[in-house]
């Protein structure tokens, strides 16, 4: 019998973020826990396929071989570039923090 291994795949809209935890055949890549994580079902409005994907914050291919213990991520496009935003809040005297109450 092949050996098994531990991996999560992560997605995540404004609204909603899901962890799926997964037990998969030594071997898998990254397009094997996608799959078998459901988000793609879950997160139908969302066309997973196009988005780009990595392992623990690190650009992955679809095809690449996962490890134990491996955090597969979905990443959607930004809607505005994070320097940017940063630099209209200060100029409207903000931060990018929730509020002070923190």
């Amino acid at each position: 019998m092949a050996a098994e291994i531990d991996v999560e795949v992560v997605f995540g809209t404004a609204e909603q973020q899901r962890l799926v935890s997964l037990r998969l055949q030594s071997g898998a890549t990254v397009a094997d826990a996608i799959e078998k994580s459901g988000l793609a079902r879950e997160f139908a409005g969302h066309d997973l396929s196009a988005l780009s994907v990595g392992v623990w914050g690190q650009m992955a291919a679809r095809d690449a071989v996962l490890s134990a213990g491996d955090r597969v991520e979905i990443y959607r496009p930004l809607q505005m570039d994070p320097r940017e935003a940063r630099r209209r809040l200060a100029a409207l005297g903000q931060t990018m923090r929730k509020s002070d109450e923190d």
